[in-house]
């Protein structure tokens, strides 16, 4: 009995050592393929992680501002249509049969007086 247990010790010994090994090549392997994808990426010019998320937050960023500067538009013009709104309805021109309808808009200004040693206007 004695003789097979040292011969399970020594095999266990054997695997235990060959799964060291095993782990670390798996180790080593992954820690190569690593550093080529890394190379890769880096002739590939892609950007990291945090250049992403800063440029992904001055999006954001500017995408409120604008959000804010168009709702602020709206009030102003709403403000400036409420100012040039009229207060008084427009007169209405009517129309007498075979006569053109005239609106006047404005009082006719008065006529300019002759300057002082100017003959009369005809």
């Amino acid at each position: 009995m004695q003789v097979d247990n040292r011969i399970l010790d020594d095999l266990a010994r054997v695997a235990g050592g060959a799964l060291g090994a095993f782990s670390s090549l798996r180790e080593e392997a992954e820690g190569q393929l690593r550093a080529q994808l890394e190379r890769v990426l880096s002739r590939m010019d892609v950007v990291s992680r945090e250049e992403y998320e800063a440029v992904r937050a001055m999006a954001a960023k500017a995408r409120e501002e604008q959000e804010a500067m168009a709702e602020r538009l709206a009030a102003l013009e709403a403000t400036v249509a409420s100012l040039s709104a009229p207060t008084a309805p427009l007169p209405v021109p009517v129309e007498a049969p075979g006569v053109p309808a005239v609106v006047e808009t404005e009082p006719a200004a008065p006529a300019a007086k002759p300057a002082v040693g100017a003959p009369p206007a005809p």
